[in-house]
């Protein structure tokens, strides 16, 4: 197996293509050629992360948070950034990000952190919008079934828990093969008219490239029709965020316990009213204070997030200076140290023949001084 092995299975999870504008996913450090047996699976890269991996012969290390997140106009030993990837390259150690790609995905980082404290029904609480897009092509009918099976594994029909979702119509294709053609049907310079059918499907942006190349491959005709329509709306798989419930109604205090014993976090920030019940329940891993807006307009009694500033915590007040629901910051390390075990799980299930470890290392420089 090489590393470029391991990076497309990470992508087919997590499209490098639905990470936020300003983040930099994918190999970072490495060869994309380079064999892989072992992998070491953190949440940030440090130079212990990497005397680990080096240790236990790991020839890969996958982060979620990137090492080459900033421009970088040098790599030398003699800064923190450049320091790691001299580091990783002496030990030819490859190294491979996976973060708000992993952050959107269904199934990802918050779906995780949901699960995590015990949040059920949980639903994207911030879908991307603007991504999607409307696929169509034109085919012989005895052509249909192998151009929507085509469709399907490019990743085009996915609509929230269902997937291969298309519609197909009947209609008549008319074109007259010019010199030069190699026509399906019909002659050269001759019209000619087919019984054809239209096939529709939703398709992510990301995702058209790979369906464009799916078409034709399966599509009879040497120049098949195909059309991509923006769609207006958000998408219902992807996105940042999660709301659920909990299993049962339980007061604020009690809440704030179970998120701090279910992070292992040593204290917790927050703003609500100790008095207030709390079922409904949205989450973001690390920080996702920008999705406030979101969880108040999904009714949800508290948030969990990250990075939530002093003036920031205003937000959750009312015109009257009361809570109109608890914010919760439970720490940026604490909300997604859990993205190691998904990422590792999900690596195991489709390569059981790698050896994939998580990090002993706790990778946050943050701690938290409770006194004497």
């Amino acid at each position: 197996m090489t590393v470029a092995d391991v990076v497309s299975t990470l992508h087919a999870w997590a499209p490098p293509g639905q990470k936020a504008d300003f983040d930099r996913v994918g190999l970072q450090v490495g060869d994309p050629a380079a064999y892989v047996d072992r992998v070491l699976v953190a949440l940030d890269l440090t130079p212990q992360v990497v005397d680990e991996a080096a240790e236990a012969g790991a020839q890969l290390i996958v982060t979620h948070h990137p090492l080459l997140f900033k421009p970088v106009g040098r790599v030398t030993a003699n800064d923190p950034v450049g320091s790691l990837a001299w580091r990783l390259g002496r030990a030819g150690i490859s190294y491979v990000a996976i973060h708000t790609n992993l952050d959107a995905a269904r199934g990802g980082v918050s779906f995780a952190l949901a699960e995590q404290l015990g949040i059920r029904d949980s639903q994207i609480l911030a879908p991307l919008d603007g991504v999607m897009r409307k696929v169509v092509v034109f085919a012989p009918r005895e052509a249909a079934d192998a151009v929507r099976q085509a469709l399907t594994e490019a990743g085009a029909g996915e609509i929230g828990d269902y997937r291969a979702c298309s519609f197909t119509g009947d209609g008549t294709g008319r074109f007259r093969p010019e010199a030069g053609a190699s026509p399906h049907l019909g002659m050269v310079g001759e019209d000619t008219e087919a019984d054809e059918v239209r096939i529709e499907a939703v398709v992510p942006q990301w995702a058209v490239g790979a369906v464009r190349r799916a078409v034709a491959a399966a599509h009879p005709y040497e120049e098949p029709a195909l059309d991509i329509y923006p769609l207006e709306g958000r998408a219902t798989r992807q996105g940042y965020g999660v709301v659920g419930r909990l299993d049962a109604p339980e007061r604020l205090p009690a809440f704030l316990a179970r998120v701090r014993d279910a992070l292992g976090a040593g204290a917790l920030r927050y703003v609500g009213d100790d008095d207030q019940t709390v079922e409904r329940v949205a989450v973001c891993g690390g920080a996702g204070l920008s999705f406030l807006p979101a969880a108040l307009a999904a009714g949800a009694d508290a948030y969990v997030t990250a990075d939530v500033t002093y003036h920031r915590f205003f937000e959750a007040l009312d015109t009257e200076g009361r809570p109109r629901m608890a914010l919760v910051d439970a720490g940026h390390y604490e909300t997604e140290a859990i993205t190691e075990r998904l990422i590792a799980d999900r690596l195991r299930a489709e390569h059981p023949e790698l050896a994939v470890d998580v990090t002993a290392t706790r990778t946050s420089p943050m701690r938290t001084f409770t006194g004497a």
